[in-house]
């Protein structure tokens, strides 16, 4: 039986360009508190299931000395990654992305 815990699928780790920040990134739509425990438990428990962290309790003692970021980002007419980019849909390079959104960064 597959393990099917609420929320977790809403944080999945960062594999977009822009955000130049060493370590494990995550990152969910929206701009999150994420001080408000039910994301503290969904990301925790991402990066358990994913092998981030051996536990949730190492995961949530992870989160403690964690940076968050927020920002926007969006996709590049026909590219697959999300970009990193302003309010105003646009890259560090002057691309203009398609439907930018709220994004929040958690960096381990």
């Amino acid at each position: 039986m597959k393990d099917i815990r609420l929320g977790d699928d809403l944080w999945e780790e960062w594999e977009g360009l822009g955000l130049e920040e060493d370590g494990i990134i995550y990152y969910t739509k929206d701009h999150t508190n994420i001080k408000n425990e039910l994301v503290r438990k969904a990301l925790a428990s991402a990066m358990q299931k994913d092998g981030v962290a051996i536990s949730l309790g190492e995961a949530f003692k992870m989160l403690e000395t964690s940076k968050t970021f927020w920002g926007w980002a969006g996709y590049l007419e026909g590219e697959r990654e999300l970009y990193l980019c302003d309010e105003n849909e646009k890259t560090e390079h002057g691309d203009t992305v398609i439907s930018s959104t709220k994004i929040t960064w958690i960096v381990f």
